[in-house]
C-alpha cells in the first residue's frame, strides 16, 4: 500500500474497528502498520 499515507493507514484502521468490518480487511490494515512500523492506534493510548 505504497500510495496510502502513514496518517490515512491509521485513520483507515480506526474506522474499519469502528464499522466493524471483516476481520480480514482489519487484519491487512494492521499487516500494513506493523510492515511500516508505526504504532496502531489502540496501543497509543497508554
Amino acid at each position: 500500500m505504497p500510495l496510502l499515507s502513514d496518517e490515512m493507514l491509521l485513520e483507515a484502521y480506526l474506522h474499519a474497528q469502528r464499522l466493524q468490518l471483516e476481520r480480514d480487511f482489519i487484519y491487512m490494515l494492521k499487516a500494513e502498520i506493523v510492515r511500516r512500523n508505526l504504532l496502531p492506534p489502540d496501543e497509543q493510548a497508554g
